[in-house]
């Protein structure tokens, strides 16, 4: 039986500062492992959020113009098509990764995504400069091709960070959580920072996707350095019962698959939540908030033409979400047991009828426009980051920490799995929600 949700958090954090022996664990000097997670927490989406946040770019590869009012059946739904190339490799890849917890190391599955995404973000951004308006089918099918092995590669490298910051206190989850947030606003400033430098979309995407490259490789650096910290070395010695010092050493080849059902008994709950919250998020997000446009348009200002789609879909929606996620660090409640948290979770379900009310462009079914105003889009894509941040990151939290501590890793990988499919399965709802406009 739980004790009470203060209670437990109470006496979990306590045991956390004491080792076996009853001294004290290591400190984390300067905060550097909080601060390495919550780096990794912004590379783990980092490839997605790019590719999603330059949709200038992507319009006029695939149109040969900026212009949104000039559509093409490419451009009107390649926000859905990027995110179902996106989730459907990323739920394949969970699963291989669950199968590998007791297989391969965290360092080779998460260096070895890394390294893939690096690739593919290379390959990417040579490809800006190339001419391709002979070849946009093809253009078109080797993007999806790249956002699919990229999505499984940084998918794998989530659900592995995830899994191993289970074994420390719980802020270390919470700084992952909220770095993968934190990514998207960082994305969506260097999206209008470079709409601002420059009118030419292919210089933009140029010095946009190179800043994609170049955090990467930040990335794999920071967890190279990793095992140099001891309050690291501690806390993943303790988990794998070995003698610290240990982070990178080979799981034993025997180890088996993890169990599976005490996992789903514990924290299944948990993972249901996890996964309606991102099936709302992704059912609207980008897909209808990023087509939403300006009542304005006609006045020609920067503001309505330019910067309204980046302000209000991407950057709100990202600083919303990164804002919720913080909130986590201070207030953990409903508790993990409490059955007010499903129904808040079930309650995000307006969401989805509220944004595609909004002016969105163009409407060939649903011609009614319920909420003409700007200002409506601004306050529900606030509402829609908010509520995705806090109640997406509360069960993730949770998830590793109500099962045995062996499972922990497993648990992780098992709670990114259900992340995933909500994104997956929202992602195809997405393609109907607009479709149906």
């Amino acid at each position: 039986m739980w004790l009470g949700t203060k209670s437990y958090w109470k006496i979990n954090s306590t045991s956390l500062r004491l080792s076996a022996d009853g001294s004290r664990n290591p400190e984390d000097s300067y905060k550097l492992v909080y601060l390495t997670f919550f780096l990794m927490g912004i590379g783990s989406l980092l490839p997605w959020n790019f590719f999603i946040t330059a949709k200038q770019y992507w319009l006029y590869k695939l149109s040969n113009s900026t212009d949104q009012n000039k559509h093409s059946g490419l451009g009107d739904y390649f926000e859905s098509y990027l995110s179902i190339a996106s989730a459907v490799p990323s739920v394949l890849c969970l699963i291989l990764s669950f199968f590998l917890v007791n297989r391969l190391s965290p360092k080779v599955r998460i260096l070895s995504s890394l390294v893939v995404m690096l690739l593919v973000f290379v390959v990417t951004t040579v490809l800006v400069k190339v001419d391709v308006s002979e070849y946009r089918m093809e253009f078109f099918a080797g993007t999806l091709v790249s956002v699919a092995v990229v999505s499984g590669a940084s998918n794998i490298f989530c659900g592995s960070m995830f899994g191993i910051s289970g074994y420390f206190p719980m802020r270390i989850s919470q700084a992952f959580i909220s770095g993968q947030a934190m990514g998207g606003t960082l994305t969506v400033l260097a999206s209008i920072v470079t709409l601002a430098v420059s009118e030419d979309v292919t210089t933009n995407a140029l010095s946009y996707f190179l800043i994609a490259d170049v955090f990467i490789l930040l990335c794999i650096i920071s967890f190279l350095l990793l095992p140099n910290y001891a309050y690291s070395r501690h806390y993943m010695a303790a988990a794998t019962c070995v003698s610290p010092g240990t982070l990178n050493e080979e799981r034993s080849p025997t180890g088996g698959v993890p169990p599976l059902q005490p996992i789903i008994k514990k924290a299944g709950v948990l993972g249901l939540c996890v996964f309606y919250v991102f099936f709302v998020s992704i059912s609207v997000f980008p897909s209808v908030s990023s087509g939403i446009q300006s009542m304005n348009t006609d006045s020609g200002s920067p503001w309505a033409t330019t910067y309204f789609v980046p302000l209000t879909s991407f950057l709100l929606y990202n600083v919303a979400d990164f804002s919720g996620r913080q909130v986590t660090a201070w207030v953990q409640t409903p508790g993990p047991t409490s059955r007010v948290l499903p129904v808040l979770v079930l309650c995000r379900s307006v969401m989805v009828p509220l944004l595609m009310f909004c002016n969105y462009q163009p409407r060939n079914h649903l011609h009614t426009v319920l909420f003409p105003h700007d200002v409506y889009p601004v306050v529900f894509n606030c509402l829609l980051g908010l509520s995705n941040g806090y109640l997406g990151t509360l069960p993730m939290i949770y998830g590793p920490k109500v099962v045995p501590r062996e499972l922990a890793e497993a648990t992780g990988v098992v709670m990114s799995f259900f992340l995933t499919l909500g994104l997956a399965v929202g992602s195809a709802f997405s393609v109907l929600i607009v479709h149906n406009i």
